[in-house]
């Protein structure tokens, strides 16, 4: 598992290398071609590409943008998961505890737990594992009433006490969208936000939220629903720079985080994860194993995890976070990713020579 190896050294080499940074001869030869590589694959994308990618074995990094806040998307689900697994540790309910679904904790997305109705009875493990591996917001935002926001928060900054700023519910991100169009949005519940998320396009959805509102179209603030995203991303809810986000998921590996048992079992999930298929993984190794969660929104996506192949052996696992904002074809974005894969791969960081 990727936390079994993770024994830190006695004296650590920790090398930071920006897109400003100059060449240093002691690095090893993966780390100037892959910060190249990144460059030029940032240099041709309409949106802005952001890269931290850390090898745990040497403790040498490359970062592209990674100290600026990014929006982190359902990356968020993988601090809920933690909060809620230190409840496991603790005793205070366990991967079978059933909970029961409330009609406000229905919320648009992928994953299978919407196919239940408020009532039904679902498991800690089921709604972590659909959370995780399909990110299904509805079975985040269960887990989230279970634990409380508060204490989700509160790991945060225990584990990374600088850089992540605050987390909320998925339905208070739709909340938040939709209020810079009008304040009552603030009132919608979880199946308004699925009726909202049905009308596919933009005006359909403004004249949808009107009539949820019970106000004319008019009476919708003069901007287009883009305009409601942007401003919504400027708060920077849910956000975090790069370099946090990867400490996070350091602490994560080296155990850190939770107990032998129940890292291993998150981990476990992660590299079980269904979604993100065209982003970083596809271009990295065929036998690579990749820990990792995505984040999509509009103009928004994300993919963050540990990997591991073959060619490294038992060496600890090299760490990537890596987002784009801006360019508003999902497309032309996971490409982007994919080409941060196969920039990883080429560097020569996930080789054995790497581990020199």
């Amino acid at each position: 598992m990727f936390h079994r190896s993770l024994v830190r050294p006695l004296i650590i080499a920790l090398a930071l290398l920006s897109a400003a940074a100059q060449a240093d001869a002691t690095r090893p030869g993966w780390q100037e071609p892959l910060l190249a590589r990144l460059q030029n694959i940032a240099a041709k994308q309409d949106g802005e590409l952001g890269v931290y990618v850390k090898d745990l074995h040497s403790n040498l990094a490359v970062t592209l943008h990674a100290e600026e806040l990014w929006y982190m998307a359902s990356g968020i689900k993988v601090p809920v998961a933690i909060t809620v697994l230190r409840g496991v540790e603790r005793g205070d309910w366990n991967l079978d505890t059933r909970l029961t679904l409330a009609a406000d904790d229905f919320v648009d997305g992928a994953g299978s737990t919407n196919q239940y109705g408020p009532g039904a009875q679902v498991s800690v493990r089921a709604l972590l594992e659909q959370m995780i591996i399909y990110s299904d917001n509805t079975a985040t935002d269960r887990l989230i009433r279970l634990v409380g926001i508060d204490a989700v928060n509160e790991l945060v900054g225990e584990l990374v006490p600088e850089g992540f700023e605050p987390i909320t519910s998925l339905a208070d991100v739709r909340r938040h969208i939709y209020r810079h169009l009008h304040p009552a949005a603030e009132q919608l519940g979880g199946r308004d936000l699925i009726r909202l998320r049905q009308a596919r396009q933009d005006n359909e959805r403004l004249d949808k939220l009107a009539s949820l509102l019970h106000v004319p179209r008019a009476q919708l603030a003069p901007i287009s629903l883009n305009t409601a995203y942007t401003r919504y991303y400027s708060s920077n809810l849910n956000a975090a720079r790069l370099t946090a986000f990867g400490k996070l998921l350091e602490r994560l590996a080296y155990g850190e985080a939770l107990g032998a048992e129940q890292t291993d079992y998150l981990l476990g999930v992660m590299s079980r994860v269904k979604t993100g298929s065209k982003r970083i993984i596809a271009g990295l190794p065929k036998d690579a194993r990749y820990a990792h969660k995505t984040g999509t929104q509009r103009a928004r996506i994300c993919d963050s995890g540990l990997i591991e192949t073959s060619l490294r052996g038992t060496a600890e696992p090299v760490l990537v976070v890596a987002c784009v904002r801006g360019e508003l074809s999902l497309a032309k974005a996971e490409r982007t990713l994919r080409q941060v894969g196969e920039a990883l791969n080429e560097s020569g960081v996930l080789q054995r020579e790497a581990l020199n």
